[in-house]
């Protein structure tokens, strides 16, 4: 048994390196975000920043495991099985948490998961122990619950102080450089270049690297003895050293920016370790206090052991400061979920990641009347002044950066100045809540949420921040149910337990890694957007117009000929998945939509005045389509779950024929939209109408039945009957899609030039 208990303890290892992968790439948003936003450097240059810092922060941790070994229950209480069981439950839920956290594309927190996890699994063994008979220990003397209301408070205070501070000193750091900062440098980014380097280097200081192996009492007691002569120094030092560097042609702001993601990173690594190795160390101390003192009693060795203090031997540190760097460079799910901290905050609008919601649309409502009476009482001299200073048309970004640098280093001053200060004042500040809502605070006070965005940024914040509610809520019953389980079903649960977990994450990370394939592939969109001459947007944008109809095209006759199939065949299976695709390509059509209207707008005026009405036309017969086909759909589903009398046979010629004729115009529209030719698309129109004439020939034939057929059949024959005019409704909409496409596709000289026949009449009826 001994022997199965240290496989167990080893196997927790192993779930620790899956561990440090997930929770690296979720907490990399803390540190990446701002100098990936502002491009400050090269991605592969800031990866090389983060990454030196993540591995000495990790490698320079003392490894005080406190929050595992005694901050949520008393050990002198539990037994050896107790506690094994409540960390193999923590660590299969933390792994399963996070990595669906990370394939969502949103931020959550390391600490937070891993207290309320422990907390979760803790509460449930506490629960078996108090409902023993001799039991005389009451739930006080099991679970230490201060720990998480510390959590909760630092969760209310990060998010409120945060927003608030970044908005304030955002708004106030461009009224001082304005949008326009590159030419307004000269005497004062020298002091700003100070304030912002003092106040990261405070927060290395109190925060980032305050419980390291190097800070001794001694040095930690002359540092709280000084630290005012400290920050004057280095205030005074720093802002030489700026000016000294902008005199010599040297950008301050990508020096804050870097060397913010530094201490950021190494904050990260030295504090946060403890949240991915501090559940395997305990396990294998308790492991080893077990093996020497307990005589074989899993159940009745108390895990007194615990309450002391232990030290990390340096080669764990190192191994897991290299497991973070390497996720930390490999991980595509970090890029995820700092692209949702980047694409919230970004100055411009570009592929909004969240839909919006009744609360985001209510506090827009309420920001925009807040702003007009603000604006109403505001003299209007201020408002010139402020609106002169405020003028986004001007800004001056890196080359393909979300916003500017100006923004990105009060990001990284603000956080590391919060957290600090929190840290000094015994206040729970989160890293994750802090820097995202900085972030947040200050890309509001950029005007960067304007009325065409706001709505799907507030919800994307009440997403996240809902997120992290959430994860508590999650993390206490997940860890409490498996543990439970592993409780009453021993060892083999256990074991199966975390087979399972690693399976889910293997899962995981190849549907990511297909969806992500997916994504790469919209490259197209970024080259449009970035493209700075109109004139060689165009042909980018129909090249891109062209595959998006090409991909709805081929949907179309595979979802049109998976309906007719499963009402000919009475399959429900085959119409319960055409169901699902079509929920899921609505989606697919409004965020393309949307993505092709931002593109159109960088087109010359006089290409968006000539191909907006075949533009928006093909858009909207795409989305008709759509509802065609759910209506088909719909009812014929409904008519085979109930089992109800199938299509008579008479008709099963005929409806697949009409199937075939469809699906084969689908399929010819997509060579005709690469062909690119006038005439092909005029018979392909010709061919809509004569399916359009043979379907309306078939329901004559229905007509027929209901009149005088089987009254067995008139149920099915209103099913058919919808079917056939909804397909006609799908035919008139692929044949102005057709004439849509066409047009986009001629040259501006050939523009009138489409239809060669009745093209007067063609222009009125489409």
């Amino acid at each position: 048994m001994d022997l199965i208990f240290l496989g167990i303890v080893l196997f927790l290892f192993l779930l620790a390196i899956f561990d440090l992968s997930v929770g690296v790439s979720n907490d990399a948003v803390n540190f990446l975000s701002s100098a990936i936003g502002s491009k400050a450097a090269t991605f592969k240059r800031v990866m090389i920043v983060a990454s030196i810092g993540v591995f000495i922060g990790a490698a320079m941790s003392n490894g005080m495991m406190d929050i595992a070994r005694h901050g949520i229950f008393r050990p002198e209480n539990l037994s050896f099985y107790d506690v094994i069981a409540i960390f193999m439950a923590v660590m299969v839920t933390d792994i399963i948490l996070l990595d669906i956290f990370n394939s969502l594309g949103m931020p959550t927190s390391t600490t937070v998961s891993m207290v309320f996890e422990l907390l979760g699994a803790t509460f449930v063994v506490a629960l078996f122990k108090l409902a023993a008979p001799d039991n005389t220990l009451g739930i006080g003397e099991l679970l230490n619950t201060e720990k998480a209301l510390s959590v909760i408070l630092g969760i209310f205070l990060s998010v409120a102080i945060a927003f608030v501070f970044g908005s304030i000193v955002q708004f106030l750091s461009r009224l001082i450089f304005t949008f326009e900062y590159k030419s307004r440098m000269k005497w004062k980014v020298g002091l700003f270049g100070g304030i912002a380097t003092t106040a990261i280097v405070y927060f290395m200081l109190i925060k980032g690297i305050k419980d390291l192996t190097i800070m001794t009492p001694e040095l930690k007691s002359w540092i709280n003895d000084n630290t005012v002569l400290i920050l004057g120094a280095c205030l005074i030092g720093f802002s030489i050293i700026m000016q000294l560097l902008h005199f010599l042609k040297v950008n301050v702001f990508k020096i804050v920016v870097l060397l913010g993601t530094f201490s950021l990173a190494m904050a990260f690594a030295g504090n946060d370790l403890v949240n991915f190795v501090g559940v395997p160390l305990t396990s294998l101390a308790s492991y080893q206090d077990y093996a020497a003192n307990g005589g074989g009693n899993l159940h009745s060795f108390m895990m007194n052991s615990l309450n002391g203090p232990a030290q990390t031997p340096f080669y764990f540190l190192i191994g897991a400061g290299m497991i973070m760097v390497v996720s930390l460079a490999t991980s595509k799910k970090a890029r995820q979920v700092t692209q949702t901290t980047v694409g919230l905050s970004s100055q411009s609008q570009g592929d909004e990641l969240f839909g919006s919601s009744r609360i985001g649309r209510s506090l827009v409502r309420g920001a925009i009347n807040t702003f007009s009476w603000i604006s109403e009482r505001t003299p209007a001299r201020v408002k010139r002044w402020i609106s002169r200073r405020m003028d986004t048309t001007v800004q001056q970004p890196e080359e393909g950066a979300a916003f500017d640098l100006v923004r990105g280093s009060v990001n990284l001053m603000l956080a590391g100045m919060l957290i600090a200060w929190g840290t000094s004042l015994k206040l729970p500040l989160s890293t994750t809540f802090v820097t995202f809502m900085v972030a947040m605070g200050t890309s509001l006070a950029d005007r960067a949420w304007g009325r065409e965005s706001a709505v799907f940024r507030i919800t994307g914040v009440i997403s996240v921040i809902g997120g992290w509610f959430i994860t508590a809520g999650v993390a206490f019953i997940g860890a409490g149910l498996v543990v439970c389980l592993m409780h009453m079903g021993g060892v083999p649960v256990m074991i199966a337990g975390g087979i399972i977990a690693l399976a889910m994450l293997i899962r995981s990370n190849m549907r990511f890694n297909k969806k992500k394939k997916e994504i790469q592939n919209d490259t197209l969109f970024q080259t449009i957007l970035t493209t700075q001459d109109t004139k060689e947007v165009w042909p980018l944008l129909r090249i891109y117009i062209n595959e998006k109809q090409k991909m709805f095209l081929t949907f179309g006759a595979t979802v049109y000929r998976d309906v007719i199939n499963g009402f000919i065949n009475d399959k429900g299976k085959l119409l319960s998945t055409a169901e699902k695709s079509l929920v899921t390509e609505k989606e697919v059509l409004k965020g393309q939509r949307r993505k092709l209207t931002l593109c159109f707008r960088k087109t010359s005026p006089q290409i968006a005045m000539e191909k907006s009405t075949w533009f928006h036309l093909s858009n909207n017969m795409a989305m008709s389509m759509t509802y065609n086909l759910r209506r088909i759909n719909e009812v014929c589903k409904e008519h085979v779950d109930n089992n109800f009398t199938p299509l008579p046979v008479r008709f099963h010629d005929s409806l697949s024929s009409i199937r075939d004729e469809v699906c084969a115009i689908f399929n010819d529209a997509e060579g005709a939209i690469d062909e690119n030719n006038p005439e092909t698309i005029d018979i392909l129109r010709k061919r809509c109408e004569a399916v359009k004439l043979k379907l309306s020939r078939n329901a004559k034939e229905v007509y027929d039945l209901l009149q005088n057929g089987d009254t067995a059949d008139m149920t099915v024959a209103y099913v058919y009957l919808n079917l056939l005019q909804e397909s006609q409704e799908l035919v008139t909409s692929l044949r102005k899609m057709l004439r849509a496409a066409g047009k986009l596709n001629l040259e501006p000289s050939h523009y009138r030039s489409f239809t060669h026949v009745n093209s007067l009449r063609d222009s009125t009826t489409l």
